[in-house]
């Protein structure tokens, strides 16, 4: 995480608790209470991408090992096939490439601001081919994981239309959200007062452009008051890429917020969380070695290929530069780095003898 941000658990969700504001207690999060057991200790490859820097970006030999390497391939979206509204040069030939020599692709991305099926339209509007059943995003993280708990009560989102989508869609209801963008809190009044559905039992968390005083008010008052609420977050990237001229606040602004004001930890169920990955493992049937993470940035998706044991192709087209990569503060390093994603194109001819128009 950016240096000074508030530490947050990204956990093993096979035993997942959320810690209450004010308290160091951990409560179990889901109806019937599982105990947390001890983080699972890390890949050997995991501890020696860390330990071991890449000296420069990957020749045609290494580029030959990581297609015929590895079976499945999951690709981040902003920043590595495209970046704004432009699509990165080469990227649907290497989507198409990767499939005809047998390899799954999969679209993982942890803007939560679209839904699954939002995100199957971005993809097809860039002229990318892909199916629903290759997209994992954050928000359908978010209700995978309250549905796994057997989630019986009511959300409350700050959050975009995609994340309210995809809550519903697993039956939780879920408040807030779009709906609350304009919600005030009536500060003239004598005794200033929020009140909350007392059935909400999660607070979930993404990105909001609609933020306000009132949707963090509301959630610290659900987590203040009600039982066992839960403070989840989609995830908790710095940045967001909106347009290729400016840098803009992202999804860990919001998560931040309600840290600051509830003195809690959220669960993160996006990148670099075990339970996404997991989750498309188990709908696979590809074992994490044999996947290769393809992304742009190191705290998300270099750290979380490193984590599962899983290669790691960092492309330098997005958050990150070759000088953040090299840095001797960076201690995140990639199983390879390409300038950007089209560079795998030189390795066509020598894949069988797949012509890629």
């Amino acid at each position: 995480a950016p240096r000074g941000w508030p530490r947050t658990r990204s956990i093993d969700f096979q035993a997942s608790a959320a810690r209450q504001p004010g308290s160091t207690t951990r409560h179990a999060a889901a109806p019937s209470p599982t105990p947390l057991s001890p983080p699972p200790r890390p890949p050997s490859s995991y501890m020696a991408s860390l330990a071991t820097p890449v000296m420069g970006p990957a020749g045609e030999e290494e580029k030959l090992d990581m297609v015929n390497k590895y079976t499945a391939f999951l690709f981040s979206m902003e920043g590595t096939l495209w970046s704004g509204k432009s699509l990165a040069p080469g990227a649907a030939e290497i989507i198409d490439l990767l499939r005809y020599q047998g390899k799954k692709v999969f679209f993982v991305t942890n803007d939560a601001t679209l839904s699954r099926q939002g995100h199957l339209k971005k993809l097809q509007a860039m002229g990318l081919k892909a199916s629903l059943e290759e997209i994992y995003g954050s928000a359908f993280a978010a209700a995978l994981f309250l549905k796994s708990k057997k989630f019986q009560r009511k959300a409350y989102v700050i959050g975009e239309g995609g994340l309210m989508e995809e809550l519903r869609a697993m039956g939780i209801p879920a408040l807030g959200g779009p709906a609350d963008a304009t919600a005030v809190v009536d500060f003239d009044a004598d005794e200033p007062f929020v009140d909350v559905d007392p059935d909400v039992g999660a607070v979930v968390v993404g990105m909001d452009r609609g933020l306000n005083y009132y949707k963090v008010q509301y959630s610290l008052t659900c987590m203040l008051q009600n039982k066992d609420c839960m403070f989840l977050a989609t995830n908790t990237d710095s940045r967001s890429y909106f347009s290729m001229t400016q840098e803009w606040a992202g999804a860990g602004t919001m998560v931040g917020a309600l840290i600051g004001a509830s003195e809690a930890e959220p669960l993160v169920v996006g990148k670099p969380s075990s339970f996404l990955l997991d989750t498309i493992c188990r709908a696979s049937g590809v074992a994490k070695e044999q996947m290769c993470i393809v992304g742009d940035r190191l705290d998300t998706d270099v750290l979380w290929g490193n984590r599962s044991g899983c290669g790691t192709l960092l492309v330098l087209s997005g958050a990150t530069s070759e000088a953040m990569l090299k840095s001797p503060e960076n201690k995140v390093h990639p199983t390879y780095y390409l300038d950007n994603i089209g560079g795998l194109l030189t390795i066509r001819d020598k894949l069988s003898s797949c012509v890629v128009s």
